[in-house]
C-alpha cells in the first residue's frame, strides 16, 4: 500500500490529457529540453512574484508552469526522444525552480515582516527535497524501478503544489495566516511521505 493521494491511475490519466498538447508544442519546434528551460524561467519568474509580495500573480505562475512541466516529459515519450540526460535535466530543474520558489516566498514573508512564513518557507524546502532525494536515491539503488516511487507517499510534487498555491491565493487577501498554514501543511505531509518512503524501501529489502 502507498498511501498516495494521487493514484497510479490518475498520473495516467493526467498525462493521456497532456499528450496531445506537448504534441503541439512539439510542432511549434520546441524540444522536450527547451520545454525544461522554460519551465525554469517560468518559475523563476514565481518566486520574483512572491518576492515581491506579488501573492496572486505567484499562486498563478507555480500553477501553471506546475501542469507545464508536464510537456517535456510526455513530448519525449509521445516522440521517442527520451533520454536518461533530459530525466536528468528535468530533475535537476525541477529541484532547482523548487527551491527558488520557497527562497522567493521567504523574501516575500520577511519584507512584510511576517516571521512564521519566513521559517516555514524553507522547513517546507527542506522537508520537499528530503520526498525527492528518497525517490531518487531509492531508484538509483534498484528499489520501486521506473516512475514506481512517485507513487509512494501522501504529498508527491502534485499535492504540495495544489497546497502551495492555495496558500498563495489566501495570502493576497488581509492576512498571511493562510499561507503559514500551507507551508506547515506542505512541511508535515512531506516529512510523512519521506517516512513512508522509508518503510516502502525497508520493507522492500527484507522481501530481497
Amino acid at each position: 500500500m502507498t498511501g498516495s493521494l494521487v493514484s497510479a491511475g490518475t498520473r495516467e490519466r493526467v498525462r493521456g490529457l497532456a499528450t496531445p498538447i506537448a504534441t503541439a508544442l512539439g510542432r511549434l519546434g520546441l524540444t522536450p529540453n527547451a520545454l525544461t528551460l522554460i519551465g525554469f524561467v517560468g518559475t523563476c519568474v514565481a518566486a520574483v512574484a512572491a518576492a515581491t509580495q506579488s501573492w496572486l500573480l505567484a499562486a498563478f505562475l507555480v500553477l501553471f508552469f506546475g501542469v507545464f512541466d508536464l510537456f517535456d516529459g510526455t513530448l519525449a515519450r509521445a516522440t521517442g526522444k527520451a533520454t536518461k540526460l533530459g530525466a536528468f535535466f528535468d530533475s535537476t530543474f525541477d529541484r532547482a525552480g523548487e527551491a527558488i520558489v520557497y527562497i522567493g516566498i521567504m523574501v516575500g514573508c520577511m519584507s512584510a515582516g511576517f516571521v512564521l512564513g519566513a521559517f516555514l518557507a524553507p522547513a517546507a524546502m527542506a522537508a520537499a527535497f528530503m520526498v525527492s532525494y528518497t525517490r531518487a536515491k531509492a531508484e538509483s539503488l534498484g528499489f520501486t524501478s521506473g516512475t514506481g516511487m512517485a507513487n509512494v507517499g501522501l504529498a508527491p510534487r502534485e499535492v504540495r503544489i495544489v497546497i502551495l498555491v492555495i496558500g498563495l491565493l489566501t495570502a493576497a487577501g488581509p492576512s498571511l495566516d493562510g499561507l503559514a498554514f500551507a507551508l506547515m501543511a506542505i512541511t508535515v505531509l512531506a516529512v510523512l511521505t519521506t517516512l513512508q518512503r522509508i518503510l516502502h524501501v525497508s520493507a522492500q529489502a527484507r522481501e530481497g
